[in-house]
């Protein structure tokens, strides 16, 4: 009987052993799935992280672009300034420009000169100052560029914050009860709209000259000396050089007598008393 009891309970002790084994190997294998399904989650977590930081990096907005105020002065000598001022405002049209301030005169030798402004679009300026180059002798060129990014980033910013400024004052408006509190915002209200005023005609402004760029053309006519002056110079005008050196010779000279006429008045009087006078009493008072 001691021997059937030992024996059932050592069938039950195996059977709870069995059973606990099979527990712990079904939580050992939960718990393993279970951790590589975490492990594969945040894998893909991980994954989908870089993924969309590698979209999000390839679609990081460009840095701000620059703006440059582009300005140029343009001196050329060509055959005939009307028709060369023509080609520049036409090319000045052609690229969506405008013409600005125009002035035409002749110096004193009868050549005609004429001085014109162009504003032209940026992506235009390299291709219209070329144009303009190409319409005769160029004599001179000043070109300039100035970069004023920094200026345009300040002033947006400045702007971002009065219009803020100026919406937070009118809601202090819109809630104040009395005349005195009302007075005073309305003097802060209008001071702070000015300043935001100038800030807007500021950004205009830059907006405009970031924009277009300023060509001063200057067109100088080719005169008949200025031709000649290429030649070799002939017997006429080496007499007619003769000639000139001759007539200011005898200007000097009579200049130069002019005005040592009066030193030599004084000096033919003196001369004159002296023969006249003073040496003939000499003479008689030698003896």
């Amino acid at each position: 009987m001691i021997q059937v009891v030992a024996g059932l309970v050592l069938a039950l002790a195996l059977a709870l052993a069995g059973c606990t084994s099979a527990g712990d190997g079904g939580a050992d294998t939960d718990s393993g799935a279970g951790g590589d399904d975490k492990a594969a989650g945040l894998q893909a977590e991980g994954n989908g992280k870089g993924a969309s930081g590698s979209k999000a990096d390839r679609k990081q907005p460009d840095p701000t672009g620059t703006h440059i105020i582009r300005t140029a002065k343009l001196t050329v000598r060509v055959k005939d300034v009307p028709d060369a001022l023509d080609d520049a405002r036409r090319a000045a049209e052609d690229a969506g420009g405008i013409v600005g301030n125009e002035n035409t005169s002749r110096d004193g030798e009868g050549r005609e000169r004429s001085r014109v402004v162009l504003r032209v679009p940026q992506d235009k300026y390299e291709d219209v100052l070329t144009a303009l180059e190409g319409t005769g002798k160029l004599l001179g060129k000043d070109a300039k560029a100035q970069d004023v990014t920094d200026q345009v980033v300040d002033v947006e910013s400045r702007i971002k914050s009065q219009r803020a400024s100026v919406a937070r004052v009118r809601e202090l408006m819109d809630r104040a009860t009395k005349l005195s509190d009302v007075v005073t915002l309305e003097g802060e209200l209008s001071t702070r709209q000015s300043d935001l005023e100038a800030l807007l005609a500021r950004q205009e402004s830059l907006k405009d000259r970031t924009s277009m760029a300023t060509i001063t053309l200057s067109l100088t006519e080719n005169g008949a000396k200025a031709d000649a002056g290429d030649d070799d110079p002939s017997f006429g005008d080496a007499l007619g050089g003769g000639w000139d050196a001759f007539v200011t010779a005898l200007r000097w000279i009579a200049i130069v007598l002019a005005a040592a006429l009066p030193f030599a008045a004084v000096v033919a009087l003196l001369v004159l008393l002296w023969l006249r006078v003073v040496r003939p009493r000499w003479r008689r008072r030698a003896p």
